[in-house]
């Protein structure tokens, strides 16, 4: 059963929230962490990027870009930027896109419980992409960037979060991406009580964004442990930075792809190939997004098509009967030749959140065919992580994204 904690959050005070809260780190390459910061000191982005505070010829994993890190954080607590809260608690976080919200829980989730599988993960991660966020967290002794976490629905809990969101909150902003953010923080003893019981009776909670955050988190952990060969598991460092959703209330949007060329076919050969495998119908220029599982919108030469899996290809297995494993299997790898998506420069992948015409202006300028795809489902994911297996790269798109620097855990 998952251990899911309250703790001493380290946050920023109401007034800076809206100027501290940033995107996470990893949705940034280096220059354009640079644009973001530039005239807002206080953004987050500057202590989870510190490269951004160094000329370009620095390289951004530098021993000295950790210490920079290190060193923001501790002015930012030091000049009334951050406080701390004198007793554990917990915290509900709602987001609101669009005119429709998510409603979190803020907490520390248990190591043990990412060991031992309670915490259920669906992606494998990369050893180098971990070692800039484990040295990021060791050196700061801090977790930044909260690890977005679902469960299935609970009704007692809704009925608990909802109480507290009755209640008037610490934070209440919108950010300049036209989300709503808003936090309510809980410290009463009985209901901090109650929410870490109905916790202690949820099976298994699920990594829905923030792989290589949770590797990077649970691996410093267990390194503290060995150099405290006398810990009693209720440190901090056996603990992780969550932010836990209802599995209703999660929106997952379409994950793209956009392909360099046609693998040296002519269009109508690769209409051809494509039909092997897949109902082919032209559709025009209108920019087409399927509606239904087993269905894919197809931009190439200037016009749309749409695709839908002849019954054959079907499968009921957790991952072979993903969407983005048959166009990988039966389209991508056999006809366009993407042999492993991970590492193929000919492959590119465009988040749903920038839409139908982003895929078009792809392929005009330097790509040959997009495929927009049906977004894969909060049950498709839990059947992946519950089977123990993992998902094809770049499966899942969540929006909106936790912002980091809202909340932070220290170690220490």
């Amino acid at each position: 059963m998952a251990v899911v904690k309250p703790f001493l959050a380290v946050r920023p005070v109401r007034e800076c929230a809206a100027q501290v809260g940033a995107l996470p780190y990893d949705v940034y390459n280096r220059e354009e962490a640079c644009e973001a910061v530039k005239g807002n000191p206080l953004s987050f982005l500057n202590i989870d990027r510190a490269e951004t505070q160094f000329p370009e010829d620095v390289d951004m994993y530098a021993p000295c870009v950790y210490e920079k890190a290190k060193e923001l954080l501790e002015a930012r607590m030091g000049d009334g930027t951050f406080l701390q809260d004198e007793t554990p608690c917990y915290y509900v976080y709602q987001l609101t896109m669009d005119g429709r919200s998510q409603t979190g829980i803020v907490a520390c989730s248990a190591v043990d419980d990412y060991v031992n599988q309670v915490v259920k993960k669906h992606e494998n991660t990369r050893e180098e992409k971990e070692q800039d966020r484990i040295r990021h967290v060791d050196v700061t002794d801090a977790q930044t960037g909260p690890i977005f976490l679902a469960y299935r629905s609970v009704e007692r809990l809704d009925r608990l979060v909802h109480g507290v969101c009755l209640g008037e909150s610490i934070y209440d902003f919108i950010s300049e991406d036209g989300i709503g953010h808003k936090v309510w923080k809980v410290a009463a003893p009985g209901l901090v009580a109650e929410i870490g019981e109905c916790f202690r009776k949820v099976p298994a909670t699920y990594i829905a964004d923030g792989h290589h955050r949770a590797a990077s988190a649970v691996k410093v952990g267990l390194k503290r442990r060995e150099e405290h060969p006398d810990y009693t598991g209720e440190e901090e460092f056996n603990f992780f930075l969550s932010v836990l959703f209802p599995d209703d209330q999660l929106m997952i949007l379409p994950y793209n792809r956009v392909v360099k060329d046609l693998n040296g076919l002519t269009e109508e050969e690769f209409l051809s190939r494509i039909g092997e495998s897949f109902q082919v119908e032209a559709l025009g220029t209108i920019p087409h997004g399927p509606e239904k599982k087993g269905s894919f919108g197809m931009f190439l030469g200037g016009r749309w098509y749409g695709l839908k899996a002849k019954p054959e290809i079907l499968n009921d297995d957790p991952v072979k009967g993903l969407d983005v494993s048959l166009l990988q299997d039966y389209l991508l790898g056999p006809v366009l030749g993407i042999g492993d998506p991970r590492t193929d420069r000919r492959i590119d992948f465009i988040g749903g959140i920038r839409g139908l015409r982003e895929l078009e202006r792809r392929v005009r300028e330097d790509m040959a065919v997009a495929f927009s795809m049906y977004p894969t489902s909060i049950g498709e994911l839990f059947a992946v992580a519950d089977a123990g297996l993992l998902m094809p790269p770049k499966s899942t798109w969540f929006e909106p994204k936790l912002r980091s620097g809202l909340f932070i855990h220290k170690l220490g």
